[in-house]
């Protein structure tokens, strides 16, 4: 007898990551899924599938919230009901003898349609890396420090707009707004320095209606999963308006995500320790008894050509340290909450992950394997994101890929 992880290729979409999904079969109707190898499985047919046969048995909440759509039950029931359906998930494809009936509400991922997996409640942007942060710092204030005073001393985020959070193929339109000019009169017209922002994105779950969320029960209770994020900038329209109070137009126009969740638990095995602070941390940073920086490589793919490996273990900034920020001043949580990394850059150029840094500002052109000099994003050209951590026993776990097109301004 086999299991169904035995039977089905799963490299990188094993027992041990099973990621959820929305999606629909040809002339279906949305619903939740996981993924196993080349298999979206159906939730709610699984669950009546394995009842029906007197397999494992899960909980009742947990099947109900299963049965939904998209992740949005889930994610409101909490920890303690998402933690029990994954178990039972890995005990269903890894028992023997369970591998037909699992074949049997599993449909090619080939040949379903994806949706937003879950309904984005907030959305905050960090800007957790320090080797961007220096970057642009250098580029936007030359004469200045390249962190201002704050950075170390807290994780710098702004409020983002959650309604253009957008899915993982949709096209994106060349954003318009206030350009500067050499004259000192900005002029207004389509951005003409539209760049990326290769990122990772957390999922929250569960409610904390008063805020105050500690590092510890950031991990355990609030972060449910894991995404790759390309936070699209136009980086002529954000240089002009984000002084003083931050992005806005040069932000909101655009965020791309992942479609498969990886679930916050399945990447335990890619966890390490984070870079050196070499600032005290206030109290409720604090992670030294809980650290959870992750070990993932992201890989930033231009039409085709890989340009950049971002290594999201260099951020300096975890995130349930940025769930206990955005919460400590009496901020509630909310199901559905959602959070970028801010850019991933290393120390090394090919490690940069945005234009704007690969290319210097513009002054340093990226040289691509045609000969061409790249700068900043043209209409019709594709960004593909790409992520895969460690796993246990030295399996992998893969992100998936976001990917998205530049379209000409409307």
């Amino acid at each position: 007898m086999t299991t169904a992880a035995q039977r089905f290729s799963t490299e990188g979409f094993g027992p041990d990551n099973l990621p959820y999904a929305s999606f629909s079969p040809a002339g279906g109707d949305p619903r939740l899924g996981v993924r196993l190898g080349d298999l979206a499985i159906s939730l709610r047919d699984l669950v009546a599938a394995v009842t029906a046969a007197d397999g494992p048995r899960l909980p009742e909440e947990a099947g109900t919230a299963a049965s939904a759509a998209n992740l949005d039950a889930l994610l409101a029931a909490g920890h303690t009901v998402w933690q029990p359906l994954r178990a039972w998930l890995q005990e269903v494809v890894t028992t023997e003898g369970l591998d037909g009936l699992v074949e049997s509400v599993a449909t090619p991922v080939a040949d379903v349609t994806l949706h937003m997996p879950f309904t984005v409640a907030d959305y905050v942007d960090y800007y957790a890396s320090e080797q961007h942060a220096s970057n642009i710092g250098r580029m936007f204030r030359p004469d200045q420090a390249p962190l201002l005073p704050n950075w170390k001393h807290l994780p710098v985020g702004y409020h983002g707009r959650a309604g253009t959070v957008i899915p993982s193929g949709t096209d994106v339109p060349r954003p318009k707004g206030l350009r500067p000019e050499e004259g000192g009169t900005p002029s207004f017209g389509p951005s003409r320095r539209l760049d990326i922002e290769a990122e990772l994105g957390f999922v929250v779950g569960g409610s904390a209606p008063e805020g105050e969320v500690s590092v510890a029960r950031a991990g355990s209770e609030h972060l449910f999963g894991v995404v790759l994020f390309n936070d699209w900038s136009a980086r002529d329209i954000q240089g002009y308006e984000y002084v003083p109070l931050g992005p806005y137009l040069g932000k909101s126009f655009a965020s791309s995500i992942s479609l498969w969740v990886v679930p916050w638990e399945a990447l335990a095995a890619a966890r390490v320790t984070p870079p050196a602070r070499d600032h005290q941390l206030a109290e409720y940073l604090d992670d030294s008894q809980d650290p959870w920086a992750l070990d993932i490589t992201m890989e930033v793919e231009l039409d085709g050509e890989v340009v950049s490996h971002p290594p999201v273990k260099e951020l300096y900034w975890t995130a349930p340290q940025m769930v206990a920020h955005m919460t400590v001043n009496g901020a509630s949580l909310r199901p559905g909450d959602f959070f970028g990394s801010g850019t991933v850059s290393g120390d090394e150029r090919q490690q940069r992950g945005s234009f704007m840094e690969l290319s210097w500002g513009g002054k340093e052109p990226l040289v691509l394997a045609d000969g061409r000099e790249m700068r900043f994003l043209e209409d019709g050209q594709t960004v593909t994101l790409r992520g895969t951590a460690p796993g246990p026993d030295g399996s992998v776990i893969d992100l998936g890929e976001c990917v998205g097109t530049i379209r000409p301004a409307r």
